[in-house]
């Protein structure tokens, strides 16, 4: 059988794995080998961490919010302000609420304020009072 020279379309395909790999270290970003399991490993990585960012930083904003609704005695805790967010209609998700739980404490004041006065009537609904 004859020999076939790859020599084109092997080197594109290598050169196209290496500039994938060009911030790895060491023999990572050099042999070819090396280069294309660290390639299909990475690509793992990343579709499995889109996940678990998301997750991560979900759980950020909801203890930044119940810290501030802790300190500042906005209500008893994180999920009674958010379930009573959802009663009264307003949608504010997660990300907005901690943003706003953190630079500007007024707003929070004013939008448990808007939760409260229309929850008067509510028995159900315990505040703190210290």
């Amino acid at each position: 059988m004859t020999r076939v020279r790859r020599g084109y379309k092997a080197r594109r395909r290598r050169t196209k794995i290496s500039l994938f790999a060009s911030t790895f270290r060491g023999a990572h970003s050099r042999l070819t080998r090396t280069t294309t399991q660290q390639k299909m490993r990475a690509l793992v990585s990343t579709d499995r961490d889109r996940g678990r960012q998301k997750r991560d930083f979900r759980r950020l904003w909801i203890t930044r919010i119940n810290a501030v609704t802790h300190k500042n005695k906005v209500f008893y805790n994180y999920s009674r302000l958010i379930h009573n967010l959802y009663k009264k209609q307003l949608l504010l998700n997660r990300k907005i609420l901690a943003q706003i739980a953190i630079k500007n404490k007024n707003c929070l004041y004013m939008i448990s304020n808007k939760i409260t006065s229309s929850n008067k009537g509510d028995s159900k609904v315990i505040y703190r009072n210290d």
